[in-house]
């Protein structure tokens, strides 16, 4: 029986073309890329949406809340035996106001439901890879994202690995740095290139293969 992993996330993970605000095609997202690397003895079920937060109420889009989802989310899959969750870049807009602790802290809550709601409707815990997201890139002041997102974005965005490291720690997850690997595009500062969605994909699926 194949195993289900769930990715978890936002704009990333969805795909989000930074030129054009299309989609990229299956096969160049990384979770279509990583069904592709693991093969049939993995189900890759994507699940992005472009402005998601962790825990936050987006003031002019409400609903895309990722604590608010995740229940429904998990409950729609399951039994599942992994989650990948890369979430916390939108939670750096300056309508937040808040500082890379935070945001970690909020991935850690969203772990906690997780694992506690995961026990309850399939009677095990999956396995979790808490990602902590790209950087903001260097140029977000020419971004077309700019106003939502500040150079104080950028700092905050360079503070995330070792604050998702910890959280990670605390709470049992598996730990992946994906700055560690790719960057954003250089023309919003925020979206991943095609290279990099492939990149992300093929260090991914080493640590899927490990978990197992």
């Amino acid at each position: 029986m194949a195993k289900t992993i769930l990715c978890y996330g936002d704009s990333n993970t969805y795909g989000y073309v930074p030129e054009t605000g299309m989609r990229y095609p299956r096969d160049v997202r990384y979770p279509g890329r990583l069904q592709l690397l693991l093969g049939d003895d993995y189900e890759i079920v994507e699940e992005g949406c472009n402005g998601r937060t962790t825990v936050y109420d987006d003031p002019i889009d409400g609903w895309k809340n990722g604590l608010d989802y995740l229940k429904p989310c998990i409950h729609s899959h399951k039994p599942i035996d992994a989650v990948i969750m890369m979430l916390g870049s939108n939670d750096l807009k300056t309508t937040f106001h808040l500082k890379a602790e935070d945001i970690a802290e909020s991935a850690g809550k969203l772990v906690d439901v997780i694992k506690e709601f995961t026990l309850e409707k399939q009677g095990f815990v999956p396995k979790i890879v808490l990602v902590s997201p790209p950087h903001i890139g260097e140029n977000i002041a020419s971004s077309p994202f700019y106003g939502a997102f500040s150079e104080e974005a950028i700092f905050e965005s360079h503070r995330f690995a070792e604050c998702y490291a910890a959280v990670a720690k605390e709470r049992g997850c598996i730990f992946f740095d994906a700055a560690k690997y790719v960057e954003p595009s250089h023309f919003d500062s925020l979206h991943l290139t095609p290279d990099a969605h492939i990149t992300l994909a093929d260090e991914l699926a080493k640590v899927i293969k490990v978990a197992k």
